[in-house]
């Protein structure tokens, strides 16, 4: 059975940082593309970031503060997100390309003074 949960989100101010956490269950993380997507109330779910062993990509809004890192053994992807935003601010999901493509069930991001 697949499963991707995500912790890691909360409330901080603008310029902190944050690391979200998906941990995944059921396939193997390393033999497949994962991504970081982010979903702002009344706006379509954004693309953030794409990781394959060691190959990345970023969405425009966050290259250059967000980093997507894998660790295979422990079946875990990460997004370490630094000098955030309020336009941050959104439900983040973790998204794994395996077969139809897994969705997590989000942790919310708050950045706000």
């Amino acid at each position: 059975q697949v499963q991707l949960v995500e912790s890691g989100g909360g409330l901080v101010q603008p310029g902190d940082s944050l690391r979200l956490s998906c941990a995944a269950s059921g396939f193997r993380t390393e033999m497949h593309y994962m991504s970081w997507f982010r979903e702002a109330p009344g706006q379509a779910r954004e693309f953030v970031a794409r990781i394959w062993l060691t190959n990345t990509s970023y969405g425009a809004a966050v290259k250059g503060r967000f980093t997507i890192s894998n660790d295979n053994a422990k079946n875990m992807v990460y997004l370490q997100m630094n000098s955030l935003k309020p336009e941050d601010t959104a439900v983040y999901y973790c998204y794994a390309h395996y077969m139809s493509g897994y969705w997590g069930q989000g942790t919310q991001v708050t950045v706000s003074a």
